[in-house]
């Protein structure tokens, strides 16, 4: 057994390249748990002012993960804040690049809104006040106080199933204001941003939606698979189809 061992040894030996990649790796995610334990202790002291990065949260494929580029969330961002003010609440669903940008936005002042909240499951961004833990698979089990509260609302349903989008379209729903009789009062905004083979359902899940020219873009083009943007409105970004 001894004359064993120190093949054993050789066998369990790493080529220099794959041994550099693996400490690059994992010194890649020390940085990144380094930074999300700094982010953590900046909004646990209230210095809201710092500006946030999708860095410091790593993508989960298995769960569906992939952030948008910054141009796309910002993008996104500004179109959910075009013509906001003090009473606009927004709800940002499983988009939490999305929602990464907005708060980066609303700490310049430049807008004024009443409130924002976080509908994401991944509990690693309980370390925002807005965060409120939402799961597709019961689409309404969520604080009583959020039902038809919502002005603004983006929507990246995780998966690209119909049972995954009808019961997003269940939680956008609950969550819009309801129509009224004032015509004046505006329709809630919504924006729903997935994969195109999706098409026909989204339209049929959101009467008044369509397909719009924005096609959103991945962080390093990481999903291969076609995006669209539907939306209700148009504005100087996109237009419809």
């Amino acid at each position: 057994m001894e004359d064993v061992a120190p093949n054993e040894d050789k066998m369990l030996e790493l080529p220099s390249d794959t041994l550099a990649a693996l400490q690059e790796f994992y010194s890649e995610r020390e940085t990144r748990e380094k930074r999300f334990e700094d982010l953590k202790s900046e909004i646990d002291q209230n210095r809201s002012q710092a500006q946030l990065s999708m860095d410091m949260f790593s993508e989960d494929w298995n769960a569906s993960q992939f952030w948008y580029s910054d141009e796309t969330a910002t993008l996104l961002a500004n179109q959910i804040l075009e013509g906001v003010n003090f009473t606009t609440r927004i709800a940002i669903v499983s988009a939490p690049s999305v929602f990464v940008q907005l708060k980066n936005l609303l700490v310049s002042g430049t807008h004024e809104i009443s409130s924002v909240s976080l509908l994401e499951f991944d509990k690693r961004f309980d370390v925002f006040e807005e965060f409120v833990h939402y799961d597709f698979e019961h689409p309404m089990k969520l604080p009583g106080d959020m039902k038809g509260k919502y002005d603004r609302i983006l929507c990246d349903p995780p998966f690209l199933s119909p049972d995954c989008h009808t019961k997003a379209a269940m939680t956008v729903r609950w969550l819009s204001k309801p129509a009224t009789s004032d015509a004046e009062a505006p329709t809630p905004r919504i924006i729903i941003c997935t994969g195109e083979r999706m098409e026909d359902l989204i339209l049929k899940l959101y009467p008044g939606t369509k397909t719009t020219t924005f096609h959103p873009q991945h962080a390093q083009n990481r999903l291969s698979n076609d995006f669209r943007c539907y939306a209700n409105f148009e504005n100087d970004n996109w237009s419809w189809r």
